[in-house]
């Protein structure tokens, strides 16, 4: 199972990929992936890393779905006996995130080889 910690909105999120998630609003259009590069912990294939605060060189690549506001809510508030109410509602701005891809930080042994310029043998001097 694959999953990772992040932070973002002052807000700290366990997500796996495909999840669909609400965050506090951010400043990006529909359909731009993102990176969100703090990650508090990254779990892949029975590999745990824990940060301190925060795993180098691991990120979340997130497409951003939707720019939205949520539902209503009604404060409200009442003294008795003192002629005092007061009704005000609020609707929160969130950013929809789809979880793409969850990158560890470490290369793959396919990523090294791919990176490493391979000698080739010459047959004479």
């Amino acid at each position: 199972m694959e999953y990772a910690v992040v932070e973002t909105g002052g807000k700290q999120y366990t997500v796996h990929p495909g999840d669909v998630l609400q965050v506090e609003k951010l400043t990006s259009t529909q359909g731009e992936v993102l990176e969100l590069d703090r990650v508090m912990l990254v779990a892949k294939d029975g590999n745990v890393k824990v940060g301190h605060p925060l795993v180098q060189g691991a990120m979340v690549k997130a497409e951003v779905l939707d720019n939205a506001k949520a539902a209503k809510v009604i404060v409200f508030k009442y003294k008795a006996k003192t002629r005092y109410k007061r009704k005000i509602g609020h609707r929160q701005q969130y950013t929809e995130l789809k979880i793409v891809e969850i990158v560890d930080g470490e290369q793959s042994p396919t990523d090294t080889q791919a990176s490493t310029p391979q000698e080739v043998p010459s047959d004479g001097p």
